[in-house]
């Protein structure tokens, strides 16, 4: 007899751990409501993750068996339940954001000295980040040798008759949220993903920066998969065989579109690498700086950022997307990220922790390198990296359909007018919509300021 260990890694299909423990003897699936791990996971997120294990226990019900749910310390319940069922081993997919890694080591101890074999596999990424160099200085790099490495295929759903015919009762909480969530589960993501292979990834590159396509066609500018990657409800093996499929099923154009949607998913393979490798991403710079960085740290501009009371249109529209959907477009996060690191000098680790707080789709190895790389303390092949946040509205939002779907008070103000904002007078802004907030910070005044602090830590004035 077998256990495994679901955390998240919420599917059937395409899971490598499972899919080993299957093999040649019976399999008992379980899942551990751990609190302990539970507790680093945002409200928003853990209510979604939740739904997720409900859809999970339904889909071993329909292959005749069914998903343990146990709450308590992982390494206890694990334990305890190879006792009453007279399981020989546990296997398990390895994750890497600290908490879990803790929680991993301490099942693979008590397993151990109790006699219970542990067997854990590579099954969040494509390339294990240990065949890889340890470190790299920038993303091409990374990319020629990921690019390189081989990728294994998507692995089949158990068998049934590999499962224990078994009966569960216990099933887990989901919390009350603010918001409405995507629909759960694999079936969910699957139909998400057939979905954009069919209308979306054709175009990717062509319109994935298109914010008012965000707007009006939100399921076609880009996959909007990521719920789904973080919680585990789709592995990522699938992800990069369908993709492959249709990239070698065309040419031209199209068939770059497809390509960059791949190359996209070699960023999150990197974070995942950084975060194998620094344990720390999350809490301490990534560069190793001669001089301190002189973040500001002012309460007042971070309760504006959060608020999306700003008075720059693009990065608050950005961060009431985040409010309202526990979600945000991939253009204007960058741009949220930049402005609060860079524009306010507020240390990334309130941005980042304000994301865990309310992303759906949060990823500790994506949310801390993302983070990093946008704040100028990760990898990047540019010293200091600064958006505009003027000139990105300019650029991706030049009608303002994306800031006035967010910002209402902006709706009866000129496109033009919208994004150039904070360059007008105050009286031009008191006039064209006195209910919406005056910039917090100069334009000029912010990018110059950052650029002196970030050099001067760079040891370069």
């Amino acid at each position: 007899m077998r256990l495994f260990w679901h955390q998240r890694d919420l599917r059937t299909r395409d899971n490598l751990g499972l899919a080993v423990a299957a093999r040649d003897d019976t399999l008992l699936p379980v899942y551990v409501y751990d609190t302990d791990v539970l507790e680093h996971v945002g409200r928003r997120q853990r209510a979604l993750m939740m739904r997720g294990v409900r859809k999970l226990k339904a889909r071993y019900r329909e292959l005749g068996s069914d998903l343990i749910v146990r709450a308590g310390d992982s390494a206890e319940v694990l334990a305890s339940l190879c006792d009453e069922h007279d399981a020989e081993s546990v296997y398990y997919n390895e994750h890497y954001r600290p908490s879990r890694r803790q929680a991993q080591q301490r099942v693979d101890d008590e397993l151990t000295a109790a006699g219970i074999s542990t067997d854990r596999r590579t099954d969040l990424v494509l390339v294990d980040p240990g065949q890889l160099d340890s470190s790299y200085p920038n993303h091409s790099q990374f990319h020629n040798d990921w690019e390189a490495a081989p990728k294994a295929t998507p692995y089949d759903e158990p068998d049934e008759t590999n499962l224990l015919g078994i009966q569960d009762g216990k099933t887990v909480p989901i919390p009350d949220v603010d918001i409405e969530l995507p629909a759960a589960g694999y079936e969910a993501a699957r139909e998400r993903f057939d979905d954009f292979l069919d209308t979306g990834i054709l175009s990717y590159n062509d319109t994935r920066d298109d914010l008012p396509k965000v707007v009006t066609e939100p399921t076609t500018a880009v996959s909007r998969l990521s719920p789904y990657l973080a919680s585990g409800m789709i592995g990522i093996r699938e992800v990069w065989a369908g993709a492959s499929d249709v990239y070698s099923a065309v040419s031209g154009q199209e068939r770059r579109n497809v390509d960059k949607y791949r190359y996209e998913l070699s960023w999150r393979e990197q974070n995942y690498h950084l975060l194998y490798h620094n344990p720390n991403l999350g809490r301490t710079n990534y560069v190793d700086f001669p001089n301190e960085i002189a973040w500001r740290n002012d309460e007042a501009d971070l309760d504006a950022w959060t608020a999306g009371e700003t008075g720059y249109p693009l990065v608050d529209a950005g961060m009431r997307q985040l409010d309202r959907e526990g979600y945000i477009h991939n253009r204007p996060r960058q741009v949220v990220a930049s402005f609060l690191t860079k524009h306010l000098l507020i240390d990334w680790r309130e941005g980042a922790r304000h994301f865990r707080r309310q992303l759906i789709d949060h990823d500790y190895a994506s949310n801390s390198g993302g983070w990093q790389w946008t704040a100028s303390t990760g990898t990047d092949s540019v010293d200091v990296r600064i958006f505009d946040p003027v000139s990105q509205a300019s650029k991706y939002d030049d009608g303002a359909t994306y800031i006035t779907e967010y910002v209402p008070e902006l709706r009866d103000v000129p496109a033009d007018k919208i994004i150039d904002w904070p360059t007008l007078s105050a009286d031009e802004r008191n006039r064209l919509a006195p209910e919406y907030a005056d910039p917090i910070v100069d334009r000029n005044h912010g990018y110059e300021r950052a650029q002196e602090t970030f050099e001067t830590a760079l040891g370069k004035r």
